[in-house]
């Protein structure tokens, strides 16, 4: 007798998957991108620092740099989707403990749906090469934008929504474990239909020794830092040097977002699959963004136009800096290998980006210095941005 799933039954579970992997795109930015616009909220009722409160976005970062390279490994004992669901039902826990009062149960919830995040930021692209081999540039491309999307829109309501709805800032957090919850118990039924394999076949070295493994590194980590800083910041620069209300300093870092969804697409396009002209525009990328942090620092009235082109360069590097990946492997273990080097170090110096961004700011009691220190990070960045484009393989 065959046991062959029925057409119909494959077309169910399909649709299911597809339902669940877009939910979970959903979820993996917006409980992050919605804590920048009402952190002078969490501050004043806390009294948190401007250091603790840098803390409080990298802690999610910190988790992404600590479980890249133990995830396969946990997912290769469960499957990638029951550790996929393990991981939404985690979010949705730390999303949860984030409404309780206090400082404790803020930082420890946000841990939490850090390591959730960094566990699907992993098992994603596996999942979708397992479960819609014939469809990765389609789905890998719309789950990016997707989560781009959502991001921006958790940053433009979460200050409108925080002033309206009971529980201030908390609920404004919380509302955001609403896709990781469907997402998990849509994927539930299917965890026992089939274990789905994690990353498998061969392990190559961490390529450490390799100046090209280090280039890809660093810009990996010094565009994730220039995201991070803004996204923890942006809203309270806007407040304190361009005079906006909070309403307004939100929808600014949704526009930084929206902005980066269209420098994303742009990559493609500018690039033509040509080397050489990939490093340029990476290059261009990177002086997009050294251009609006400076007009940022220079002239605050102009902070629309200022975050329009970080937008526009943001976008786009964190589209190069995930095709570098890709792109300077030999071979798939290698790429594997290569990709914990990049994420585990690079998202680890984007950690430490909002907190000394905000100590800066509390040492001296403006922006002028973060700003230029950051505006230093994108002319530091050139260097691994031509670097790591080079026409050669790890």
């Amino acid at each position: 007798m065959s046991t062959t799933p029925a057409p119909a039954v494959q077309r169910r579970t399909a649709v299911l998957l597809l339902a669940g992997l877009l939910l979970v795109a959903c979820a993996m930015r917006s409980p992050i991108t919605g804590v920048g616009p009402v952190l002078p909220f969490v501050s004043d009722d806390l009294g948190l620092s401007a250091a603790a409160a840098g803390a409080l976005t990298s802690l999610p970062l910190v988790a992404f740099a600590a479980s890249s390279l133990v995830v396969p490994k946990v997912a290769a004992r469960l499957g990638a989707r029951a550790t996929l669901v393990l991981a939404m039902f985690l979010l949705t826990a730390g999303s949860a403990l984030r409404w309780v009062p206090g400082t404790v149960p803020l930082f420890t919830g946000t841990a939490l749906l850090g390591i959730a995040i960094a566990v699907a930021n992993v098992l994603m692209p596996a999942l979708i090469r397992a479960e819609f081999p014939g469809r990765i540039a389609l789905l890998t491309s719309g789950y990016v934008v997707l989560m781009q999307v959502v991001g921006s829109i958790a940053s433009g309501v979460s200050v409108p929504v925080a002033e309206t709805v009971a529980g201030g800032w908390r609920t404004a957090l919380v509302v955001w474990a609403a896709p990781a919850l469907l997402a998990a118990l849509l994927w539930l039924p299917l965890v026992r239909a089939r274990r789905s394999a994690g990353p498998a076949g061969p392990h190559a070295r961490t390529p450490w020794r390799s100046p090209l493994a280090w280039a890809v590194t660093a810009f990996m980590g010094t565009q994730s830092m220039l995201f991070y800083v803004l996204l923890s910041w942006l809203a309270t620069i806007a407040r304190d040097r361009s005079g906006l209300d909070a309403t307004v300093s939100g929808v600014l870092l949704s526009e930084l977002q929206v902005l980066g969804v269209v420098g994303s697409l742009l990559v493609p396009v500018l690039t033509a699959g040509s080397v050489q002209r990939t490093r340029w525009v990476a290059v261009a990328a990177t002086l997009c963004s050294l251009a609006g942090i400076v007009l940022l620092l220079v002239a605050p009235g102009l902070a629309v136009v200022a975050v329009g082109l970080i937008g526009l360069g943001g976008g786009a590097t964190v589209v190069l800096a995930l095709a570098a990946i890709s792109a300077r492997a030999a071979d798939a273990p290698t790429a594997a290998a290569l990709s914990g080097m990049a994420q585990a170090v690079g998202y680890l110096a984007a950690a430490v980006g909002p907190v000394v961004f905000g100590a800066l700011h509390s040492l001296t009691g403006d922006w002028v210095v973060p700003l230029t220190a950051l505006a230093l990070v994108a002319v530091l960045q050139l260097v691994p941005a031509w670097a790591a484009h080079r026409d050669a393989v790890v």
